[in-house]
C-alpha cells in the first residue's frame, strides 16, 4: 500500500478541527443545561461529561480516518469484486468499532454516555455545514463575476 495521501492527512486534520469545535459546544451546551436544571436536584458529574466527550471526539476522528484509508486503499484496486469486498469490510470494521464504543460510553459509569455519542455525529454535521457554506460561496463568487462580465 502506497503511503498516506496528502488528501487524506488534509481531510483528517479538517474533521479534527470540526470534532474539537462541536465538542466544545456540547461542552458549553451541557454547562448551560446543568444551570438551567440546578433546582431539579442532581448536578451533572463534569468529570465524566468531558471524558465521554474527549473519548467520543477521538473515536469519532479515528473513524473518520479508517475510512480515508479505506477510500485510499480501493483507489488502487482495479478488480470491482475486490473493491466491494474491501469497501465491505472497512465498513464493517468501523461499524463494529463504533458499536464497542456506544455500548463502553452507556455501560461504564466513567462516561456520560450522551456527551459520548454526540460526538459520534459532529464530523459529518461540519462536513455537511462546510459543503453548505463553500456551495453559498462559490454561487455569491460566480453572481459576482456575472455582475463584473466576467
Amino acid at each position: 500500500m502506497a503511503k498516506l495521501q496528502a488528501a487524506v492527512k488534509k481531510e483528517t486534520l479538517t474533521v479534527t478541527v470540526y470534532t474539537i469545535v462541536g465538542t466544545i459546544i456540547m461542552f458549553i451546551g451541557f454547562v448551560i443545561f446543568d444551570f438551567l436544571t440546578q433546582e431539579f436536584g442532581e448536578r451533572l458529574n463534569f468529570l465524566t461529561v468531558i471524558l465521554g466527550g474527549v473519548c467520543g471526539a477521538i473515536v469519532a476522528v479515528l473513524n473518520f480516518f479508517l475510512m480515508a484509508l479505506t477510500v485510499q486503499r480501493v483507489t488502487y484496486e482495479e478488480d470491482e469484486k475486490r473493491v466491494a469486498s474491501i469497501w465491505k469490510l472497512g465498513f464493517m470494521r468501523r461499524m463494529l468499532f463504533i458499536a464497542l464504543w456506544i455500548i463502553a460510553a452507556i455501560v461504564a459509569p466513567c462516561f456520560n454516555w450522551v456527551a459520548g455519542i454526540i460526538p459520534l455525529l459532529i464530523p459529518s454535521l461540519g462536513i455537511k455545514a462546510m459543503g453548505i457554506i463553500r456551495g453559498k460561496n462559490n454561487k455569491s463568487q460566480e453572481v459576482e463575476r456575472k455582475q463584473d462580465g466576467h
